[in-house]
């Protein structure tokens, strides 16, 4: 019979995706990193053209930056985090549209998930009206992250695999540190 285990699993690396106009992406950092803490991974900004969805609301010449940020958080803080980004979405919006949309997630040695407030068959409730979604999947032989079917298509860029394999890099440093400390 199993038995649930005492230990509590490690802590994560929160990360969040931006998409906006680049001064609303530039204009958010501050306000990111009192929330989450120093941002020690980070893109470049980039054009956002991977989908028109966010076009209608935000207007064209879109752009995208991921940041990392340490320290390394609980798993249950994903809840937290994405209740923190909706709210800062809502603060900063004009007119009722958003002008940022601001996604976290986190990383840790075997994925990349992300939080959503919709639900769908491969997503998990994390609670606060939250859910998880597996995003990218660690391949030890292969050196990287794997997409999964319904992964995002500016999360398969190798731009983005890159940058996620570089976060979980300094995401195992970061945990082999607190074990050693």
């Amino acid at each position: 019979m199993a038995r649930p285990r005492n230990a509590r699993p490690k802590r994560v690396k929160l990360f969040c995706g931006l998409i906006g106009r680049e001064r609303c992406v530039r204009g958010v950092l501050d306000r990111l990193k009192k929330e989450f803490g120093q941002v020690d991974c980070e893109t470049d900004i980039r054009d956002f053209d991977a989908t028109e969805y966010y076009a209608s609301e935000m207007g064209p010449d879109l752009k995208r930056k991921w940041i990392a940020f340490m320290p390394l958080k609980e798993r249950a803080f994903l809840a937290q985090a994405k209740h923190l980004c909706v709210e800062l979405e809502l603060a900063l919006a004009d007119d009722g549209k958003r002008t940022i949309n601001i996604d976290p997630g986190y990383v840790d040695d075997a994925q990349v998930v992300l939080a959503t407030t919709k639900n769908f068959a491969h997503r998990i409730y994390i609670g606060k009206g939250y859910y998880a979604e597996p995003t990218l999947i660690y391949v030890k032989g292969e050196g990287g992250y794997r997409p999964l079917e319904w992964t995002y298509p500016d999360y398969k860029t190798v731009k983005t695999l890159r940058f996620f394999r570089d976060v979980r890099c300094e995401y195992l440093r970061q945990v082999k540190e607190q074990n050693e400390a």
